[in-house]
């Protein structure tokens, strides 16, 4: 038999399409599906290294891994809910909103 994986970006891109269409999605993991509750988790502005974004990197960007600078403060990371604010980088904590702060240079 054999096994299919995805990757960790196809997975995170099919969880991002499942988050905005407000349902839950399947991973499958060694010992087979995991089903993972969308609401208990919250999309984290500003704590993604370049190109490991979740999704929503802005304009110029497709969505997961599109991220140009490290911490950019318009692409989001999933995070367990009430966790963001306490994610600590070397320029400041997570946030629970897109800003401007923290963007790559045109």
């Amino acid at each position: 038999m054999s096994k299919m994986s995805l990757s960790p970006a196809a997975l995170m891109s099919a969880g991002a399409i499942a988050a905005a269409l407000g349902v839950s999605t399947v991973a499958f993991g060694a010992d087979g599906p995991i089903k993972a509750d969308l609401n208990m988790f919250e999309h984290c502005y500003g704590i993604a290294l370049a190109g490991t974004n979740d999704c929503a990197a802005g304009p110029g960007t497709t969505c997961a891994g599109t991220s140009k600078v490290d911490y950019q403060s318009n692409a989001w990371s999933f995070v367990p809910k009430g966790t963001c604010a306490k994610i600590k980088t070397s320029v400041g904590v997570g946030s629970l909103q897109s800003s401007d702060a923290r963007l790559p240079k045109a």
